[in-house]
C-alpha cells in the first residue's frame, strides 16, 4: 500500500508539471486578451490538474490506510497534505473566475512545496502516544487548509505585483518583489543541495545530549557547517567544522537550510548572469494582460475565507488539544507563537483593509508578507527551533 500511495503522488506531480505548461499556452492565446473565461489550453490544464489532485488525494487515502491513522504526523505528510489543499483551492478559485494566470504561478508554487517534502523521511510510521487522538486530523488539517487558502491569496498578490511594479524605475517596491522572488529560489536551492549531497554521499552523523539530557544521535545529509552543542562526529572521514550551536537550536535542520541558502543564492546568480534580466523582469511578460482589479479581488476573498479557517484550527482546535494532552492551553512554544503572530498578522490585514482602504498594490504586499510569515513557520520554527510542536 505504501509503494501504491508513493507512486500516486509521484503521477500527482507530473500531471501538475503538464497542467502549468497547458496554463501558459492559454495566456499566449489571442483569443482571450484578459485571460478570462473558456480556453481550450486552459481547459485542457484544469483537466489535467483534477486529475492530479485526484492521484494526490488517492495518495492520502491510501497512506492513511497503510499507516491506520491520518498522515500528518511528520514533516513530509503534513507538507504534502498542504501541497494538496493548495491545488483544491487553485481549482475552485479557478472555476469562480477562470483566471488562467493563476494556473501558471499556483501550480508550480504546489510542485516546489511537494517537492520539497520529498527530501524529509517518508518512512509510513505509528503515531507517538501524544499524538493519538483524533484532535491530529481536526487540527493539523484546518491549519493546513487555512495556510493553502491564504496561500492563494499570496498567487494574486504576486501576479499584481508583477503587473502592478514598474521595473525601470527601481526603488524598495522592485528590490521586495525580486527578494520574494529569490525565496522561492532558496526552495529549489533547498531540493538542488539535497538530491547533489545524497548522491555524493556526503553526510554524517554525530551523538550529542539533548536539552532533556538525552543522548541522542543526529544525521546530516549534508557537510556538516554546524555542529550540535558538544557534539560528537561518529562517521569517520566525514567533513565537519568546529562552529557549535546552542542547545535550542537543531544543528543538523540549520545546517540544511544553510546549503540551502548558499544554493538557492548560487542558482539565481547564474540565472542573472545567463538572461542578464531580474527575476521578476523574466516573469513579467507573462502578466501583462491580467485584470489587475480581479486579482485583488481573488486576493481579498482567499483571505476573507482563509483567515477563520486557519484561526479554527491554528488558535481554536490548537487550544482544546493542548488542554487535552498537556493540562494547559497555551504555554508559548515556539510553535504557538507563530501561530499567534499569523492570526494576529491577517487581522491587521483585514482591518486595514476595511477600515483603511487598503487596496491594490498595499493589500498584495500585504499578501505576500503574510505568505512568508507561514513559510518562516513551515521552514524555521520546524527545522531549527527546538520545541514541543517541531516535527522531527
Amino acid at each position: 500500500m505504501a509503494s501504491i500511495s508513493s507512486t500516486l503522488l509521484y503521477t500527482a506531480f507530473v500531471l501538475y508539471l503538464i497542467a502549468t505548461v497547458f496554463f501558459a499556452g492559454s495566456i499566449k492565446s489571442k483569443k482571450h486578451t484578459n485571460q478570462i473565461g473558456k480556453n481550450r489550453w486552459a481547459t485542457i490544464g484544469i483537466t489535467i490538474t483534477i486529475i492530479g489532485f485526484a492521484a494526490q488525494l488517492g495518495y492520502f487515502i491510501t497512506r492513511w490506510i497503510a499507516a491506520g491513522h491520518a498522515p500528518l504526523s511528520n514533516l513530509f505528510e503534513f507538507i504534502t497534505f498542504f501541497a494538496m489543499m493548495l491545488v483544491l483551492s487553485f481549482i475552485i478559485i479557478y472555476f469562480m473566475y477562470r483566471l488562467h494566470i493563476l494556473g501558471v504561478f499556483a501550480l508550480p508554487i504546489a510542485l516546489l512545496i511537494i517537492a520539497y517534502s520529498s527530501m524529509f523521511p517518508r518512512d509510513v510510521s505509528p503515531l507517538i502516544p501524544a499524538l493519538q487522538s483524533d484532535w491530529l486530523f481536526i487540527h493539523v488539517s484546518t491549519v493546513a487548509a487555512g495556510e493553502a487558502i491564504l496561500a492563494i491569496s499570496f498567487v494574486a498578490g504576486l501576479i499584481y505585483l508583477l503587473k502592478d511594479v514598474d521595473l525601470t524605475k527601481g526603488g524598495k517596491q522592485v528590490f521586495w518583489l525580486e527578494a520574494v522572488l529569490i525565496g522561492l529560489m532558496l526552495v529549489v536551492g533547498f531540493i538542488v543541495s539535497s538530491i547533489s549531497f545524497s548522491i555524493a554521499g556526503a553526510g554524517a552523523e554525530f551523538s550529542y545530549v539533548n536539552p532533556e539530557d538525552q543522548q541522542v544521535t543526529a544525521e546530516y545529509a549534508m557537510p556538516a557547517l554546524v555542529v550540535p552543542n558538544e557534539g560528537e562526529l561518529l562517521t569517520e572521514g566525514a567533513f565537519a567544522t568546529s562552529l557549535e550551536m546552542p542547545a535550542i537550536v537543531n544543528a543538523a535542520r540549520l545546517n540544511t537550510v544553510i546549503w540551502s541558502l548558499l544554493f538557492g543564492a548560487g542558482i539565481y546568480l547564474l540565472i542573472r548572469l545567463i538572461t542578464r534580466k531580474k527575476l521578476a523582469g523574466i516573469l513579467q511578460p507573462l502578466v501583462r494582460k491580467a485584470n489587475p482589479d480581479l486579482l485583488d479581488e481573488i486576493g481579498y476573498r482567499s483571505v476573507l475565507i482563509g483567515f477563520p479557517v486557519f484561526t479554527l484550527g491554528g488558535l481554536i482546535f490548537a487550544m482544546i488539544w493542548a488542554q487535552i494532552a498537556w493540562t494547559r492551553f497555551w504555554g508559548w512554544d515556539p510553535k504557538e507563537v507563530w501561530a499567534l503572530i499569523t492570526f494576529l498578522f491577517y487581522a491587521a490585514f483585514l482591518h486595514l483593509r476595511l477600515s483603511r482602504g487598503w487596496e491594490g498594490n498595499r493589500s498584495a504586499w500585504l499578501a505576500v508578507i503574510g505568505f512568508v510569515i507561514i513559510m518562516f513557520n513551515l521552514v524555521a520554527v520546524n527545522l531549527i527551533i527546538a520545541g514541543l510542536h517541531s516535527y522531527a
